[in-house]
């Protein structure tokens, strides 16, 4: 059976500006950043997939890591479609610096995605502010072949080779925690409690 979802986190930033990697970092409602998000999204598809593109995480140690290269998050992605794998009917592609991402935003995300693209056909990613939002979007699982075969570029020249939909879902999970100063903001923000 295909499962629902599958999750590709990536963790293959160096996190300069916080001394260490980003998926280290300690979450608020516990573990680390990575930690959370595969929390987060288990607790959604408790049998999908989980895959990490970068480093692997201190908490999950047995989950399968495509190596990233440090040529930028879309020519891992490339690297990362060219592996054989089981597909899910849709990946989920996260940064491990969108830690704002809850259970109910997962959840509510995931049904808006199938409600515009019940095929699972197009990778469906959130525009916010006038941002196109390319990771903690869908990729269909039917798509990664295709992806496979591009030669990289950047995330906006992914998009543009494969059938995609921007949907406007502004919601504070798109918000990256990127500085210190937007850790501290949302350290400070209510929404860091558990």
């Amino acid at each position: 059976m295909t499962a629902a979802a599958g999750m590709l986190l990536l963790t293959g930033g160096r996190g300069r500006r916080f001394g260490g990697p980003k998926h280290g970092q300690p979450h608020p409602r516990g573990g680390t950043w990575g930690g959370h998000l595969v929390a987060v999204f288990r607790s959604v598809f408790p049998e999908g997939p989980v895959e990490l593109l970068g480093e692997p995480l201190p908490e999950h140690p047995g989950l399968p890591v495509t190596a990233d290269d440090g040529a930028g998050p879309a020519a891992a992605l490339v690297a990362w479609a060219r592996v054989e794998r089981p597909q899910p009917r849709r990946w989920w592609l996260v940064a491990c610096d969108q830690v704002r991402w809850t259970r109910e935003a997962l959840a509510a995300w995931h049904a808006e995605a199938e409600r515009c693209d019940p095929g699972a056909e197009r990778w469906v990613m959130a525009r916010v502010d006038d941002h196109t939002q390319y990771l903690g979007g869908f990729l269909p699982g039917q798509r990664v072949r295709d992806l496979a075969s591009l030669p990289g570029g950047s995330l906006r020249d992914l998009t543009r080779a494969l059938p995609c939909e921007l949907l406007t879902w502004p919601h504070e999970c798109w918000q990256d925690v990127d500085t210190p100063e937007a850790l501290e903001a949302w350290l400070g923000s209510r929404n860091t409690r558990p």
